[in-house]
């Protein structure tokens, strides 16, 4: 009786199916990379190692990003050495597009660093 998943007119005759021994599957072959070598995995080691240095780019986007959203308005901002030298520069930087910038830029660190925690794959290893 001939297999429902087989292609009509490939089906062999029960006489030769019956001295056949299965065939195993391949293996799958390793994945070769752009310059022809093989890819390895990567060892427990190099994971993390890996995960540690999310870890710590995670942590200094945020540390970062949270002292740019609040440095700017506080008076350590305006009232440094380096402003009363200049009082120039103190114009601009204590002007509120300025500080607004600054922590506008201290936002997208912080979205840039949670973002990098939240699509973290160890399958996309470097």
């Amino acid at each position: 009786m001939p297999d429902s998943q087989t292609p009509p007119g490939t089906e062999l005759p029960q006489s030769s199916r019956a001295g056949l021994a299965p065939v195993p599957e391949p293996e799958p072959l390793p994945s070769a990379t752009e310059d022809g070598s093989v890819a390895k995995s990567p060892s427990r080691t190099q994971i993390w190692l890996h995960r540690l240095l999310v870890l710590l780019f995670v942590f200094v986007c945020a540390a970062a990003g949270v002292l740019l959203v609040v440095l700017p308005w506080t008076p350590q901002w305006t009232d440094n050495t380096l402003l009363l030298r200049y009082p120039d520069l103190r114009t601009i930087v204590t002007h509120g597009f300025f500080r607004g910038l600054c922590s506008g830029l201290g936002m997208l660190d912080i979205w840039i660093g949670f973002s990098e925690a939240i699509h973290y794959h160890e399958d996309r290893l470097p």
